[in-house]
């Protein structure tokens, strides 16, 4: 089971992936979370990537490419139960890319869902995370606030606001989003491969509906 878990940033695409991968057995493959090794690392992915990311823009199409095209080629052989992929593609040149990995990788992509949900409500959701610098628990000033501000509940460590998630970065993100990713959401219906959740419920009926897009198939 190999699925490409789509929408806007703030959406819920990582939480819902961890579910998918504790109830399914699969493996998410984050590219914010390879960007952010790779901007850890300073290799050249994370050069061209922080640069980027801090003013809320995608990366290039060649360079998130060749980081998938790597970590695809590197670690297939052991994602025996499938994989989730969280943020890629994001245009439709990565996802014309993506089709030739999998005539030259031998995989196939078996559903792709859009989580839809409002920009309005993602400007709320995003603009107040806070995230810890130690352990990198994230909480919400509004919906999951600590019980001390500013400190993690987990591991004492302090908590800031990720530049790309100020409310004028968000703004950008999602003006990004609606003019690069949009055009992929039409891509994906054209090829009758799109299935679509509401994004704006709880955490737990967003779960429910994804379950039933899997298993009705």
């Amino acid at each position: 089971m190999n699925i490409i878990l789509m929408g806007p940033p703030g959406a819920g695409k990582g939480t819902q992936a961890k579910r998918l991968v504790e109830k399914y057995g699969l493996v998410q493959i984050s590219t914010g979370d390879l960007f952010r090794a790779a901007i850890k690392e300073q290799n050249k992915f994370g050069v061209i990537a922080n640069y980027f990311i801090q003013y809320g823009y995608l990366v290039p199409d060649d360079f998130t490419n060749e980081m998938v095209y790597d970590y695809l080629k590197e670690h297939l052989p052991e994602y025996k139960n499938g994989f989730i992929l969280d943020g890629f593609p994001r245009t439709v040149v990565q996802a014309r890319e993506l089709e030739s990995w999998c005539k030259e990788l031998g995989f196939n992509i078996d559903y792709v869902v859009n989580l839809d949900i409002p920009s309005e409500v993602l400007v709320k959701r995003l603009s107040g995370r806070r995230t810890c610098k130690k352990c990198g628990t994230t909480f919400h000033v509004e919906f999951n606030p600590p019980k001390v501000e500013g400190v993690c509940d987990v591991c004492g460590g302090e908590l800031y606001q990720r530049a790309d998630e100020s409310e004028e970065a968000v703004k950008v993100r999602l003006d990004t989003y609606e003019k690069q990713t949009r055009p992929l959401i039409d891509y994906y219906k054209m090829k009758g491969q799109l299935s679509s959740v509401n994004g704006n419920q709880s955490m737990a009926d967003v779960f429910h509906d994804l379950e039933a897009v899997l298993e009705d198939k």
